[in-house]
């Protein structure tokens, strides 16, 4: 399908598609422990078919165009990934999301994959508000909404809840004008 270069460290954007099961569960099993300090993402996911299960889930939200899935690739192993939780094209309205596994940490990936997919869902799809998520307690991703110049919202006092533990979460987000005059200003690129 597509195959975007996020930069000169060999990372690039890709789909996550039902074929990648193998590379999926790989992926998770390298950094489960990471990933799911502060997430559940991928938590289920313990076989090579549950892998295939959880991306087929957003295979048909692609098709439903409510959501999907894109890996990120670093020198062609899958290291992460981000998500449109939510996509609501009729409504404007969309929720990104992210996942590391710790090898891959403090590289910029998530910061610059997340930049194409916004600049694709307000650029292309006309959807007026981006919302990042993220537990309070979830520093390095609420640095990445930071870097991509979200405002923050407000917080959610105890609206989620991880390994049986209440959470704050916080929500930031990006309006199309917003997005754009700071694309205008300072464009960066992958």
């Amino acid at each position: 399908m597509y195959t975007i270069s996020l930069g000169d460290d060999g990372a690039e954007l890709r789909p996550l598609e039902t074929w990648h099961a193998d590379q999926f569960l790989a992926h998770l099993e390298r950094g489960r422990e990471f990933i799911g300090q502060h997430i559940g993402f991928g938590s289920n996911v313990k076989d090579v078919g549950s892998a295939r299960d959880l991306l087929k889930s957003y295979a048909d939200k692609r098709a439903a165009d409510s959501g999907s899935l894109h890996g990120l690739w670093l020198d062609g192993t899958l290291v992460g990934g981000l998500l449109f939780r939510i996509f609501d094209a009729e409504g404007g309205n969309c929720e990104i999301g992210c996942w590391l596994e710790p090898a891959a940490a403090g590289r910029g990936l998530v910061t610059r994959g997340a930049r194409v997919l916004i600049d694709w869902a307000v650029l292309e799809r006309g959807i007026h508000r981006v919302e990042w998520v993220a537990s309070s307690a979830n520093e390095p991703s609420l640095n990445v909404a930071r870097r991509l110049g979200m405002r923050r919202d407000g917080v959610l006092r105890e609206a989620g809840s991880h390994k049986g533990v209440k959470q704050d979460l916080e929500v930031w987000s990006a309006l199309a004008p917003e997005w754009r005059a700071r694309q205008a200003v300072c464009p960066e690129t992958p």
